[in-house]
């Protein structure tokens, strides 16, 4: 069963990396963590192709790597390669290649219907800092986060 599940989730990767290569959008929903506070687990990502000369450092982009997709925020373009890098995480991503990015986030919406920018501000910075170096933080920080969805849904 295991491996008919990981086959399916390969399809569905070979499919969105294509739809977007194709140069349409695509939507999808966050699950990890490492986009705190700017995108939290639940989040709806609408996802665009864009040239690399359209993405630039700040911009939150969509990277395949190790059969996966990777949303995190673009810091900088090098000759050697883009550096990536979640905003709750203390290290930069390995170096990636312009074509391993397949496009830029240009919208997120939230469960409650919000829709919220892709820039941080400074407090949110501050508390991305935070985040990635404090587990039991980020631990109450997505538990308060998750009672707050589950009121707001009806």
């Amino acid at each position: 069963m295991a491996v008919m599940t990981q086959v399916r989730a390969d399809h569905k990767l070979d499919l969105a990396a294509e739809v977007l290569r194709a140069g349409s959008s695509i939507r999808l929903q966050a699950l990890g963590t490492s986009m705190l506070p700017a995108i939290w687990p639940g989040d709806v990502l609408c996802i665009e192709r864009k040239a690399g000369e359209e993405i630039v450092a700040g911009d939150i982009v969509v990277v395949a790597r190790e059969g996966r997709f990777f949303i995190h925020r673009l810091i900088e373009k090098r000759e050697s390669g883009w550096v990536t890098r979640g905003d709750s995480l203390p290290q930069n991503d390995p170096l990636v290649e312009e074509v391993q990015v397949l496009g830029k986030v240009s919208s997120i919406q939230r469960k409650n219907g919000a829709s919220v920018p892709r820039s941080l501000s400074w407090l949110k910075r501050a508390l991305a800092r935070m985040l990635c170096r404090w587990d039991l933080l980020r631990n109450v920080v997505l538990r308060v986060h998750s009672l707050r969805d589950r009121r707001a849904c009806p």
